[in-house]
């Protein structure tokens, strides 16, 4: 009576256990993708999302290397200066003397071991020092050609004081 009684509780646990793993497998088949119109609004949303930000993003570059290019003509014209401070007035004959040591092992544009490119890669135009007027420093933009208008307008220190006047 005893093995009879055990017998019956194995067959009630091995049922119970096989149809609640049955049910599970069933529930879980049932919810393992996402449907094809999930995948569509998901799809959508991104596009549309897409649309506003990489505009706005490759505006912010654009703006960014501008101000990249300013801020590099800033620092070679200050430095520039102080050559001309330090050497009697007279302007350096290119912007290679700004990062080459002196006697002392200091050099004139500061944090740097070359003369730095423009964002656009292009190396900064320099026009010495003639007839009483001062250097000029020029980035062509994004092109690298002479002239040009919104991204390849040309960066230089005369227009970039005129600008703050």
């Amino acid at each position: 009576m005893i093995s009879v009684v055990q017998d019956t509780r194995r067959r009630v646990a091995r049922g119970s256990t096989t149809m609640s793993l049955s049910l599970h497998r069933r529930a879980r088949r049932s919810r393992a993708g996402f449907s094809l119109a999930e995948l569509m609004v998901v799809i959508v949303i991104l596009g549309l999302i897409a649309t506003f930000v990489v505009p706005n993003l490759l505006d912010r570059l654009t703006f960014a290397q501008k101000k990249k290019a300013e801020m590099d003509i800033a620092a070679l014209e200050q430095a520039i200066d102080t050559y001309a401070i330090e050497n009697g007035g007279r302007y350096p004959d290119d912007l290679q003397i700004l990062v080459t040591p002196d006697d002392n092992g200091r050099t004139f544009l500061k944090g740097f071991t070359t003369v730095p490119n423009d964002p656009w890669n292009n190396p900064y135009v320099f026009e010495p020092a003639s007839g009483g007027s001062t250097p000029k420093i020029i980035s062509f933009g994004k092109d690298g050609q002479p002239g040009g208008e919104g991204d390849d307008a040309d960066i230089d220190n005369f227009s970039m004081r005129n600008k703050e006047k």
